[in-house]
């Protein structure tokens, strides 16, 4: 098969994100993701709802559909029962997937179908000018609330454990290496891939994440999990997370006789999503994010129930076509 680069997935279309969109690294470590799954340009689908995210099948040179507001799941889910052997991306932003498609998004990671979605949180509508969203942190002012939000955000992780999910990871716009790494261990998942990717809208929600992303804070506000390995962050490295009771705590290796045996190990592969949410919902100034595989559990997917039940009916019916169909029973001819 022809090696392919980065180059072979970019489109001739010209990128029209503002200038220090977070967009832009996205797009760019998925172009770089895609050559190492040594599949065949075609065999990629790109499918976007409605917002900025949701221009990114214009700039993939690959197969795509810019679709409507909130649908893009059921379009995806079409897609990969037509076709199983294309991977399928679904592209989304924070009010696209939560907010008017709140519902295909909690049926597809409850259903499991094999595709990825990828979720741009940047916690604000930015297509449609700097309205709050789903994620928007409670108080924030924006055009449509002059005097702050009063709601409480959605989490995407607690709502994608909640509904079974079997991927979930999470990564930084400002950590485009890590973003290819986790976007090519998605594709590998077999099921519902939810990556959701804490991206800046410089416009309308500048800095929103800096508390994660910030160049002096990130070393200690950032963990990178890694399955089977124990939590470990911090600029030295000897910071850890252990489970004190029934909740997270923050220790330091060398404090208090603690030593690396007391820092809990990351099971990305536990059936029991507990720890999973727990960790999930780590953020500064108490703890630091969680980044990477969270949650990654195998179970039977959408596509492989639906076409297996297929397979079985074709093998088991009593008639093979619809002739056969409709001449079993009493026919008759109706002459003019």
């Amino acid at each position: 098969m022809e090696h392919l680069t980065n180059k072979d997935f970019t489109s001739d279309q010209e990128v029209k994100w503002c200038p220090g969109c977070g967009d832009y690294a996205i797009l760019r470590a998925m172009q770089k993701a895609l050559p190492a799954l040594e599949r065949k340009k075609e065999d990629f689908v790109f499918i976007s709802g409605i917002g900025c995210s949701s221009r990114f099948p214009y700039y993939m040179n690959t197969y795509g559909f810019h679709t409507i507001h909130g649908r893009a799941p059921a379009f995806a889910t079409g897609v990969k029962l037509a076709n199983p052997k294309l991977s399928v991306w679904q592209i989304t932003g924070d009010g696209d997937a939560l907010a008017i498609g709140g519902n295909h998004f909690i049926h597809a990671l409850r259903r499991n179908i094999d595709i990825n979605i990828l979720l741009f949180n940047n916690e604000i509508y930015g297509l449609t000018k700097g309205q709050f969203s789903p994620t928007s942190k409670k108080g924030i002012k924006t055009k449509s609330n002059p005097h702050g939000t009063t709601d409480e955000p959605f989490s995407p992780s607690d709502l994608a454990i909640g509904a079974q999910g079997s991927f979930f990871a999470r990564v930084v716009d400002t950590n485009p290496k890590l973003m290819q790494k986790i976007f090519t261990e998605a594709e590998e998942h077999r099921g519902t891939s939810l990556v959701e990717i804490l991206q800046n809208c410089v416009i309308f929600n500048d800095k929103t994440f800096a508390d994660i992303t910030g160049k002096e804070v990130k070393q200690n506000a950032q963990i990178i999990l890694e399955d089977g390995k124990p939590m470990l962050f911090g600029s030295e490295m000897n910071q850890g997370i252990i489970l004190n009771g029934f909740k997270l705590e923050v220790v330091t290796i060398g404090e208090n006789n603690v030593t690396e045996k007391d820092i809990l190990i990351h099971d990305a592969k536990e059936q029991d999503p507990t720890l999973h949410a727990m960790v999930a919902r780590m953020r500064p100034p108490e703890f630091p994010a969680a980044l990477g595989i969270i949650r990654a559990v195998r179970f039977s997917t959408f596509d492989e129930g639906l076409l297996s039940q297929l397979e079985y009916e074709k093998e088991n019916a009593k008639f093979k076509t619809v002739d056969e169909l409709l001449k079993s029973g009493e026919t008759w001819e109706v002459k003019s």
